[in-house]
């Protein structure tokens, strides 16, 4: 490969580089600004439900509408606060495979990999907007059923919340779990196995390998429903929890110490 291309491929890195940074500090601004939910986000590592009848920080605009009222201007703009969370939490533990794709795109292409890599970013974003929307649904049935506290958008039952977090805990021993994870350790093994060259398929590729990281990480993400889905200690704990099963050498221990501690928690939640 001559020294012109080279030099198109370390330049197409840094933007890529940047491009994926920009995202996610967008991403991370937004959550801090309170997504559009008319309210500051709750920052403790305390749940945030339970029977709390408000959330510090409720702005006059969410005052002034019932926060029950589940119109469908609410239920797109909560769509789009779990999908804008999702591309905060989970672009940091992607940008591996996403930067490795670039690179094979573009020993591919000769150096134009740039509709490619979009591509395939637009595919793993595809599937997490999937999520995004079983998200919503979900918090749409636990709160008119009364089991999600409205305004902390957190759980408001004991039993449901510990029930969580034995399901997630369980999740995180469970073989499925340990497929997942594999698949979402070593970019190199599965684009070795999956790589389509173009635009469409780099789509396909980046949905697959967004639905294997949805399959990893959808229990730790129900988490939130605990924590609060505005809790941005919460959010930026299950962050660094997700970056580090993925990236650290010891990332799977880290998913077993992980379910442990979550069922262990739950256990105390439904024995009290």
């Amino acid at each position: 490969m001559g020294p012109a291309v080279e030099a198109a491929l370390r330049r197409h890195r840094t933007v890529s580089i940047a491009a994926l940074a920009v995202l996610t500090l967008l991403a991370w601004i937004w959550l801090f600004v309170g997504a559009g939910m008319g309210m500051d986000p709750l920052v403790s590592l305390a749940p945030a439900g339970h029977g709390e009848a408000s959330m510090p920080g409720m702005g006059m605009e969410g005052m002034m509408q019932p926060v029950s009222a589940w119109t469908a201007a609410r239920f797109w703009l909560t769509f789009s606060m779990w999908w804008i969370m999702m591309v905060a939490m989970m672009l940091p533990s992607a940008a591996p495979t996403i930067l490795l794709y670039a690179r094979a795109a573009a020993h591919g292409q000769g150096g134009a990999t740039r509709p490619a890599s979009e591509s395939f970013l637009a595919g793993y974003l595809a599937a997490w907007g999937v999520f995004s929307l079983v998200a919503t649904v979900l918090q749409m049935v636990l709160e008119q059923t009364g089991l999600l506290a409205p305004m902390a958008m957190a759980s408001e039952s004991s039993r449901l919340s510990g029930a969580i977090l034995l399901a997630a805990g369980a999740y995180q021993l469970s073989p499925l779990k340990n497929v997942c994870l594999r698949h979402c350790r070593n970019p190199a093994q599965f684009l070795s196995r999956h790589y389509r060259p173009g635009s469409s398929g780099a789509l396909r590729m980046g949905l697959l390998h967004g639905t294997w990281c949805v399959g990893c990480c959808w229990l730790l993400m129900a988490l939130l429903f605990v924590g609060g889905v505005m809790n941005l200690a919460w959010i930026a704990l299950l962050t660094l929890m997700v970056a580090a099963e993925k990236i650290l050498p010891f990332g799977r221990a880290i998913s077993i110490v992980l379910g442990l501690g979550c069922i262990a928690w739950g256990a105390v939640l439904l024995a009290g």
